[in-house]
C-alpha cells in the first residue's frame, strides 16, 4: 500500500449574521477578516496535508456544499473549527447528515487577544472575530446531542491544534487505508496456539482488511515459477550486502532464496498489503522443505509479512507500516533478566532484517537442523535489533472485539547470541519489566508484539481507537 499524506476536510464555522459588521472599517468586515484567517489557517494545513476546503461556512448551501464536496473527495478526516460564535443550524446539519468519518473538533485559542474600546465599529468586529470560545461552547452541546463515533476534541494555540491534527490525520489515513487493504492468511491458524485465533468477519468489520486463505500447493507453485537463476542473483546480491556465515549450505541457501521470492510472488499475485505465514505448519515444512528466511528480498517488496499464523500481530505490524512507514519488527519476550530488569525478545522466521542500524548476518535456522524435512538447517537472515527507543505494540481478538496494547521500551546493546532467532534485550521506559508483563498478564494477550522505532504511542493508540479497538495505555515514561 503506498503511503501519501492524510485527505483532511478542513471545515471553519462563521456566524451568517456577523458578516456585514466592521464594512469600511480598519480592518474591513467580519466577512473579509474570516477570509483572511481562513486562507492562512488552510495555507498552514495545507504543508501537512491534502487539504479539502469549500470556504467559510456560513448557510445551508455552505454546510450542504461541504458534506458533498468532502464525501467525493473521501477525505480521511474533518477538522472543524468555529471562528467565532456562530448559529449552529449548520453545524448540527453536518453531525446529522455527514456519513461517517473520523472528526477532530479544535477551538483555536489565539496567542493573544488585545482589544480597545468597542464603541469603535472596528474593534467591535474583532472582538466578534476573537469569540470561538463561544462557538465551540454552544456546538459542544450539539456534540454531546449527537455522540457520533470517530469523534474526538482538541483546546489550544494553532500550533497545538496542528500538532494534535497531524495525530489524528495520520490515525485516519491509515484507518482509511486499513479499509482499502487486503490480508492473507497461509495456510491455516497456528493449531498450537489458540490464543491467537482471529474471527475473519471481525477482522474486515473492526480493522478493515479483507482477508483471503491461501494453500501451500498455491505457495509450491509460486516457488516453482522462482528460475535457478534469479534465485542465485538475489543469493548472490544478498550475501555480497551481509556476511555469511561458512557453515551455510548453499543449495540450503538458493533453497530458502527462493521460497521466499516464491512467497513474495504470491502476495503480489494477489495484491497483499499484509501476508501471515504459518511457517510451523507441518504441511508448509514437509512441501516446501524450509520456512522462507530471506523475506524482505528487496527494498521494492511492500507486503508485509509475519509469522506462526498470528493474523492479530500481522494486524499491529501493519498499521504500524501505515502509521510511519519504517521497519517493522516482530517479537516475544523470551525472559526477565531481575539483576539488570530487561528482558530479552525475537522471533524466527519472517523478520524485516532491513534497518541499516541494527546488524544482520546469514546464518543456518539451527532450531529445524536436525529434523527431516529437506533443507533442514536452511539459512535465513540473522538479526539483531537496532539500539534506541521503540514502540512495543500488540493486537488479538477479544471476544466480539479487538484489543490494542502499546508502551515504550529501549532496545539496548547486545551480542548476537540467540541462535534461529532475530532478537534484542530490552528495558521498559518509566516502569519495570515486573510491572509491566503484570499489566499484560491481568489484561489478556497472546506472546506476540510488534516494536518500530521512535514514540508513536500517540499515533498507535488513537488509530487503535478509530478503530473501536478496547486500547491499553501501558506506559510511556
Amino acid at each position: 500500500m503506498e503511503l501519501r499524506k492524510p485527505k483532511a476536510g478542513l471545515l471553519l464555522i462563521g456566524a451568517q449574521r456577523f458578516t456585514a459588521i466592521g464594512e469600511g472599517s480598519a480592518r474591513g468586515s467580519y466577512r473579509q477578516r474570516k477570509a483572511n484567517e481562513a486562507d492562512w489557517m488552510a495555507a498552514e494545513a495545507g504543508e501537512r496535508f491534502d487539504v479539502v476546503f469549500p470556504g467559510v461556512i456560513y448557510g445551508l448551501e455552505d454546510i450542504n456544499r461541504a458534506i458533498d464536496q468532502y464525501v467525493f473527495e473521501k477525505v480521511d478526516f474533518v477538522l472543524a473549527i468555529y471562528l467565532s460564535w456562530s448559529e449552529d443550524f449548520t453545524w448540527a446539519r453536518f453531525l446529522r447528515d455527514m456519513p461517517p468519518v473520523p472528526i477532530l473538533f479544535a477551538h483555536r485559542m489565539r496567542d493573544s487577544v488585545t482589544l480597545g474600546d468597542t464603541h469603535d465599529e472596528d474593534e467591535f468586529c474583532e472582538y466578534l472575530c476573537c469569540g470561538g470560545l463561544v462557538g465551540a461552547l454552544e456546538a459542544s452541546g450539539d456534540n454531546a446531542r449527537w455522540q457520533r463515533s470517530l469523534f474526538e476534541t482538541q483546546i489550544g494555540t494553532w500550533d497545538e491544534v496542528l500538532v494534535r491534527a497531524v495525530q489524528f490525520g495520520n490515525a485516519a489515513r491509515a484507518r482509511a487505508l486499513l479499509r482499502q487493504s487486503r490480508a492473507g492468511l497461509l495456510a491455516s491458524y497456528n493449531e498450537v496456539m489458540w490464543s491467537t485465533y482471529v474471527d475473519p468477519y471481525l477482522v474486515f468489520m473492526k480493522a478493515g482488511p479483507e482477508l483471503g486463505f491461501y494453500s501451500v500447493a498455491e505457495l509450491e507453485d509460486c516457488v516453482g515459477e522462482i528460475s535457478p537463476e534469479l534465485a542465485r542473483q538475489t543469493a548472490n546480491r544478498l550475501s555480497a550486502a551481509y556476511p555469511l556465515n561458512p557453515d551455510v549450505d548453499e543449495e540450503k541457501f538458493l533453497a530458502s532464496v527462493r521460497a521466499t521470492l516464491g512467497l513474495e510472488l504470491l502476495a503480489q499475485k494477489h495484491r497483499l498489503d499484509l501476508l501471515v505465514l504459518n511457517d510451523i505448519d507441518p504441511i508448509l515444512l514437509t512441501k516446501i522443505g524450509l520456512r522462507p528466511g530471506f523475506y524482505p528480498t528487496n527494498p521494492d517488496v511492500s507486503c508485509v509479512i509475519v509469522p506462526e499464523g498470528d493474523v492479530g500481530s500481522g494486524l499491529a505490524a501493519y498499521m504500524l507500516r501505515l502509521l510511519t512507514g519504517k521497519t517493522v519488527h516482530y517479537i516475544e519476550p523470551f525472559h526477565i533478566d531481575l539483576p539488570s530488569d530487561t528482558f530479552e525478545g525475537g522471533h524466527a522466521g519472517p523478520n524485516d532484517y532491513t534497518h541499516p542500524d541494527g546488524r544482520t548476518r546469514i546464518a543456518r535456522d539451527v532450531r529445524f537442523a536436525k529434523t527431516n524435512y529437506k533443507y533442514a538447517g536452511a539459512p535465513f537472515m540473522w538479526h539483531v535489533f537496532p539500539q534506541g527507543v521503540q514502540t512495543m505494540v500488540h493486537v488479538s481478538q477479544h471476544g466480539g472485539g479487538f484489543i490494542l496494547t502499546a508502551a515504550l521500551v529501549e532496545s539496548l546493546p547486545t551480542e548476537m547470541h540467540l541462535a534461529s532467532y532475530s532478537h534484542g534485550r530490552f528495558r521498559m521506559i518509566g516502569q519495570s519489566c515486573r510491572d509491566y508483563f503484570g499489566k499484560l498478564l491481568q489484561t489478556g494477550v497472546t506472546q506476540h508484539f510488534v516494536l518500530v522505532e521512535g514514540d508513536v504511542m500517540s499515533e498507535i493508540l488513537q488509530l487503535g481507537r478509530l478503530l473501536d479497538f478496547e486500547t491499553h495505555d501501558l506506559g510511556r515514561g
